[in-house]
């Protein structure tokens, strides 16, 4: 009797917090919707291609709009801008090294920390890992490369957001839904309907990244007892209902706690990740010339195991690419206004940085366990029929010594588990900072709180459930391609404010900003640098 109550306690969790509705009731509606979006969300990436006559035009034909205007954008901004993202880098190490007293908003470091806790998630193994398996070896070369561009990109509107950032008390507050508004005739209706944008956008990522926090931890749980623990057990009702109270501690305490809190994280499961594959790598440094000889070789000239056409290739590195970096997507501008910078340029090039430290770091490092590996040439049939995170976890196994498996397998467990936390907070966070455009009440930001713990919660107790959410990623890429097509506009509208902030930061080491130096008011740094 108390095992069949144990077994419906997620039903009945879930009966209670939907007011009626059953576990499969919620499924069958996820399955619907699922059913929807997955063909809209491949449409947008993959519009224009599905026409003859486009597919009939040299070249231009293999790229998708998508491609178009991330790649495009990127290198629009990368020369306008001087090659920013290479001249001004080592000044944005020193700012995010400098270490001068905040009194409001949160410190430079701070926002690099809480926009990287979003950067740096599951996407860095799940999307790489993806990537390689649908475009092959080729596909890390064009994520690396989107993400170099894309470190423009990133800039331009990082600096946005610090020009037009609002004090609000002692935070600052701004991002996509506030530039929007002040580049588009200070319309309120822009403002608002961005900020909705932006949080459907994360209620549709945060089932999955709740998903992931508790399988994380089942599996670790599973490495350490030498068995595979049942996810309608209590073990897993524990780890969900502590993963919930930890969640719902770090929404409700402001944006200063989890800006603290991914100071700490960040640093930490980057280094562990790091380490750990760089070891791998050293393990097996035979393997290196085959890395790098299958990345190049397959950037060109496609493999046809893997779709075998260079548009494939292209379309994934940098499909994969913007949903693990976000360069385009203003997403991360949140945090970036988040910070008390001393010019707005000085984020700007932060945010750039943190492109290059989640692409051409992080997700290298992934791409050197799947690659190296080569699973789908040594087991195709094990390795085309294995899931997304089972064939990294393949890869893995290949990668280490057998006396070294269950501690590497646990510390890639740690790094995923705190990968995809930091995504769930940092999703709820910003989708706080967005609604700020709407309203700055408090039941209406507690409001906004609780529905992306409650929107975590579900993807939580789906895992208990022994539900599949891999479908969920349908969703994301439809959100990621929206807002980038949102966003990207509203960039080339306030690009020539960048290009005369960009020429005083670069005219010395300490600039001071107003609104003289791009002739429209920004209320906050008049207030700051008066004239």
């Amino acid at each position: 009797m108390e095992d069949d109550s144990a077994a419906d306690l997620p039903e009945r969790i879930v009966f209670l917090f939907t007011g009626g509705l059953t576990m499969e009731g919620l499924f069958a509606a996820v399955n619907a919707v699922l059913s929807f979006v997955t063909p809209v969300s491949d449409f947008f990436w993959d519009f224009p291609k599905m026409f003859g006559f486009w597919q009939a035009i040299p070249l231009l034909g293999q790229f998708s709009l998508a491609i178009i205007v991330l790649v495009g954008s990127g290198l629009y901004f990368t020369f306008r801008l001087g090659f920013i993202q290479i001249q001004c880098f080592s000044r944005g190490v020193r700012t995010l090294m400098d270490n001068h007293s905040i009194r409001t908003g949160i410190s430079p470091l701070a926002a690099f920390c809480l926009s990287t806790a979003m950067r740096v998630g599951p996407g860095n193994i799940i999307g790489v890992t993806g990537a390689i398996a649908a475009g092959g070896p080729g596909a890390l070369f064009w994520m690396w490369v989107s993400a170099f561009f894309g470190m423009a990109t990133a800039y331009t509107e990082s600096t946005l957001a610090q020009i037009f950032k609002e004090k609000r008390g002692k935070e600052f507050v701004g991002g996509l839904p506030f530039y929007a508004r002040c580049l588009c005739g200070n319309k309120v209706w822009i403002g608002v309907a961005l900020s909705l944008v932006y949080i459907v956008y994360a209620m549709m990522c945060l089932p999955a990244q709740g998903f992931n926090v508790v399988s994380s931890v089942g599996a670790m749980g599973s490495i350490l007892s030498g068995s595979t623990i049942p996810v309608q057990s209590v073990f897993y009702y524990v780890v969900s209902l502590v993963v919930i109270v930890l969640v719902t501690v770090m929404a409700f305490g402001g944006i200063r706690r989890i800006a603290a809190v991914s100071n700490k994280l960040v640093p930490v499961m980057a280094v562990i990740y790091v380490l750990t594959v760089v070891s791998l790598i050293l393990i097996n440094l035979d393997n290196v010339p085959y890395f790098f000889s299958a990345v190049f070789k397959g950037a060109f000239t496609p493999e046809a195991v893997f779709g075998g056409a260079f548009g494939t290739v292209l379309m994934q590195g940098v499909k994969r690419g913007l949903m693990s970096n976000e360069a385009g997507q203003g997403t991360i501008t949140m945090p970036a206004a988040a910070a008390e910078a001393k010019h707005p340029c000085e984020q700007g090039i932060i945010s750039a940085i943190g492109v290059f430290l989640d692409t051409h770091v992080i997700c290298t490092m992934t791409g050197f366990i799947v690659i190296m590996a080569h699973r789908w040439a040594m087991e195709p049939e094990a390795w085309k029929a294995a899931g997304t995170y089972p064939k990294f976890l393949l890869s893995i196994g290949s990668m280490t010594p057998g006396g070294l498996n269950e501690l590497v397998m646990i510390l890639v467990s740690v790094c995923f588990c705190l990968f995809a936390y930091t995504c769930v907070i940092g999703f709820i966070t910003f989708s706080e900072i967005s609604a700020n455009r709407i309203s700055s009440s408090r039941p209406f930001i507690h409001f906004i709180r609780g529905m992306g713990v409650f929107v975590a919660a579900f993807g939580i107790f789906c895992n208990i459930a022994g539900y599949d959410l891999s479908n969920l990623w349908a969703f994301s890429d439809l959100g990621n391609i929206i807002i980038v097509y949102c966003n990207i506009p509203m960039l080339y509208i306030g690009f020539r404010y960048v290009m005369k902030a960009t020429k005083n930061y670069r005219e010395s080491e300490n600039p001071v900003f107003n609104s003289s130096v791009i002739g429209m008011e920004t209320e906050y740094w008049d207030r700051k640098n008066k004239n």
